[in-house]
Parts: C-alpha cells; structure tokens; sequence
C-alpha cells in the first residue's frame, strides 16, 4: 500500500502581503468609523464599504466586531513594537535606565502624551462602548489594569531609589500616577477644554513631580 504525502499549503510573499495590506484597509476603516460615529453605530457592512472590501473579507480576518476593536487597539498602541509587552518596549527601557526621578518622570509623561496623541480617541470609544458589548468591557478593564501595572512597575524603581514623598506608600503612589495617566484626565484636558498636547505633556510631568517625589531627596 502506498504512501500518503500530506500536501503542503504554500502562500506567496505577494499574497501574504495583499493580505496584510487589507487587514490594515479594515482596520483603519474601522477606526474612522468608530471615531467618528462610536461602536454601536458602525455595523460590520458599514466597516467593510468604508474598506473597501467585501462583508465576508472581514471575517476572514476578524471573528466579531469586538475581536476587530482588540486588534486595533493592540495594533495601534504599540506601533512598530505592538508584538513586545509593555515592560519590553523601548520607553519603558529609557525610564528604567534614567536614574534622575525627575527626568524619569518626565518621560512617563511624554510617552503618555504619544499614546494619548495616537490612540486617545479610540481609548475614548472603548471606554464609552464597555457599557454596551461584555467583549469590550472586558477590553476595557484589561486596558486599565496593564495601565495599572506600568504604573506600579514605575513607582517601585521611584521606591527603590528612595525619591518617593516620605507620606506616600507605593500603592498610594501607584494610584496618584495611574489616576493621574489615566486617559480620562488627557481626554478631559485636550479634546474637551482645548490644551495642546505640549501643554498636557508639560503640564504632568510637573504634577507628577510635585505630587510623588521627595522634595528633600538628595540630587542625583
């Protein structure tokens, strides 16, 4: 009896990239839509006319249209390094590396400055569209809770290092700059009340200064 060979599926680097090139159609088209008119009111045929693309190409690529929100905000807030988890990231190296407080402080607040800058508007999506999708919610809560974490891994070299304000513990700590580089604050101060993000950026690295370090602590 002879033997079976298993043929091997073969994709051509062209197919694989027209295919990456319309994954990345739908998802910008998403997220116009989804900025502009919110997640409830962007069916998925809306999405794929906007893309270009036919209804059943999108499910090709994404399973559900809360499956499609998840890779876009993965997609879009990581950039280039969207694979790498936070703690990896480059950012987050130059803060770990940066031995003055105040100077890592700072950097906090510009890299919350590009996030916001890049993905604040489809932060404020999520965050509107949690109360109305269980997938989104949960989107919702693992966004705040990685926040939370960066923020806690933040506060701990501060802790180490002894700059932190002698009233404060680090989980006290950990809530004032997570509160504080919580979207809500940048979409309270930019989109509704008109600050530039020069001003938003300047204007938390002084109250993350002011707020968490030692006053006293010795120069670095």
């Amino acid at each position: 009896m002879g033997t079976m060979v298993k043929s091997r599926t073969y994709v051509s680097p062209r197919r694989r990239e027209q295919a990456e090139a319309t994954r990345k159609a739908i998802l910008d088209a998403a997220q116009r839509l989804f900025e502009r008119q919110g997640y409830p009111a962007t069916p998925m045929p809306s999405i794929a006319k906007e893309a270009g693309v036919a209804l059943k190409t999108i499910y090709v690529h994404f399973d559900t249209k809360a499956s499609l929100v998840r890779t876009l905000w993965d997609t879009r807030l990581g950039a280039e390094e969207a694979r790498l988890p936070v703690l990896e990231r480059d950012w987050y190296q130059a803060v770990v590396k940066e031995p003055d407080p105040e100077r890592k402080l700072r950097l906090v607040a510009a890299q919350a400055r590009r996030v916001k800058a890049r993905s604040g508007a489809l932060l404020e999506m999520i965050r509107t569209a949690a109360s109305a999708d269980s997938e989104i919610a949960d989107l919702w809560a693992s966004i705040e809770a990685k926040l939370l974490d960066v923020q806690h891994a933040i506060i701990e070299q501060l802790h180490a290092g002894g700059s932190l304000a002698p009233f404060l513990n680090v989980s006290r700590a950990t809530d004032i700059l997570w509160a504080l580089n919580h979207p809500n604050m940048w979409q309270l101060l930019v989109p509704n009340r008109g600050w530039t993000d020069e001003e938003y950026e300047h204007w938390l690295g002084d109250v993350f200064c002011s707020q968490l370090l030692d006053p006293h602590r010795a120069p670095q």
